[in-house]
C-alpha cells in the first residue's frame, strides 16, 4: 500500500518561500496545499502557478496540512510557527528561526512535547562541497571564513550577523565539536541602520579559534572558509561549490620536509533547497533524523546574539568617544 503525499503549504512566497513553493510542487511525494501570503496579489500569483490555493491567513490551514515551510519575515517566525507545532504540524523555518532565544527556547520544547519536526533552514548545510568536507575525519585547531555581498536592500529587516553571519556560526559550531568558551566582536554601521559589516573572534574548548567576517556593503560576492588542521588543511567555496584537501604525507626524503598531498573537488550544479526540502520531507516521514533541528538553531541565534550585543557595545562606545567631551567647548 503506498504511503500518501505529505500535505504542504509555504508561508510568506516572496523572495525565498516562491522557491520552497516550486519544490513541494515538483517532489512526487509530497502535496502542495496552499500557499500564504499577507500580498493577496502574491499569493494568487504563486498559487495559480502551482495549481494550489492562495490564503492571508496561515491560521486558515491549521489541522489542514502536514507539514509547512515559514518564510515570512523573521519577526513573524515564532508566531506562525508556535500554530503550527501546537496542531501538530512539522515545521521547516527559515533561519534565523526566531528573534530571540526565548522564543527559540519556547518553540524546541513545543515540537518535543508534540512530537514533531523542527527544522531550521540553514542552507548552507546542504551544499555539495560542505557535505563532501563532513565526511572527512576533523579537527579543527584554526578557523578563518568570509562571506562577503553588495547591498541588497531585501534583508535589511535583521543585522549582517543574523542574516549572513550566522550561516558560518552554524557550520563552524557544526565542525568544532567543543563548547564554545569566548567570543570577541567588532563592526559597523554603514548604509543601514543596523549592523552591515562585522567580524568575530571565536574560541572554543580545547584551543579552536574561528575569525568570522561577514559584509553585506561589499563590491563583490564571496563565501569562503579555511579549515586548519594538526596535519592538514581544508578551503571550501560555497558559492562556487569546490572543494580543495591538503594533507600532509611523507617526509622528503631528500629535505626532511613533508610533502604535502592535494585533492581539489569540484561538484557541479546542486539544488540545495530541493535538498533540504527533500531532508525535512524525509524527517516528517520518520525516515530520517533532523539534519538541522531546532537545537542547532537556537545555538547558532545564541552566539550570533553574543556578536550582535558586543559589536553594539563596541558602537556605542565608540559613539560617546567621538561625540562632546565634558567640559570642551565645541568648535
Amino acid at each position: 500500500m503506498s504511503t500518501p503525499p505529505l500535505r504542504c503549504a509555504v508561508v510568506g512566497v516572496g523572495h525565498l518561500g516562491k522557491w520552497h513553493a516550486a519544490k513541494y510542487a515538483q517532489l512526487p511525494d509530497t502535496e502542495l496545499v496552499a500557499v500564504v501570503d499577507s500580498n493577496a496579489a502574491t499569493a494568487r500569483e504563486i498559487a495559480t502557478r502551482h495549481h494550489c490555493e492562495p490564503v492571508l491567513d496561515h491560521r486558515a490551514l491549521l489541522g489542514r496540512v502536514d507539514a509547512v515551510s515559514i518564510a515570512a519575515p523573521t519577526t513573524l517566525h515564532y508566531a506562525i510557527a508556535r500554530d503550527f507545532l501546537d496542531v501538530g504540524c512539522h515545521v521547516l523555518v527559515e533561519k534565523p528561526i526566531t528573534t530571540t532565544i526565548e522564543e527559540a527556547e519556547a518553540l524546541n520544547q513545543l515540537a518535543q512535547d508534540r512530537g514533531v519536526v523542527l527544522q531550521v533552514g540553514h542552507l548552507e548545510r546542504f551544499n555539495t562541497a560542505l557535505r563532501r568536507l563532513l565526511e572527512e575525519p576533523l579537527e579543527p585547531r584554526f578557523i578563518e571564513s568570509h562571506r562577503l555581498a553588495p547591498f541588497t536592500p531585501r534583508a535589511t529587516d535583521v543585522s549582517v550577523v543574523l542574516d549572513l553571519m550566522i550561516h558560518d556560526i552554524d557550520i563552524i559550531l557544526t565542525l568544532v565539536n567543543a563548547p564554545l568558551t569566548d567570543v570577541r566582536a567588532s563592526g559597523a554601521q554603514i548604509l543601514t541602520g543596523d549592523i552591515d559589516i562585522a567580524n568575530a573572534r571565536l574560541e572554543f574548548a580545547g584551543g579552536c579559534v574561528a575569525n568570522v567576517t561577514s559584509s553585506r556593503v561589499s563590491t563583490r560576492s564571496e563565501r569562503r572558509m579555511r579549515i586548519f588542521q594538526p596535519h592538514g588543511y581544508a578551503s571550501i567555496d560555497f558559492q562556487n561549490r569546490t572543494l580543495a584537501l591538503h594533507h600532509m604525507g611523507d617526509d622528503d626524503p631528500d629535505t626532511g620536509v613533508p610533502e604535502i598531498q592535494s585533492e581539489e573537488l569540484i561538484f557541479g550544479d546542486a539544488d540545495a533547497l530541493l535538498a533540504e526540502i527533500q531532508a525535512f520531507v524525509a524527517a516528517a516521514r520518520g525516515e530520517q533524523p533532523v539534519i538541522v533541528d531546532g537545537r542547532a538553531g537556537q545555538r547558532a541565534l545564541e552566539t550570533a546574539a553574543r556578536i550582535t550585543d558586543l559589536v553594539h557595545s563596541n558602537l556605542n562606545v565608540v559613539t560617546r568617544t567621538e561625540g562632546p567631551q565634558p567640559g570642551r567647548a565645541e568648535a
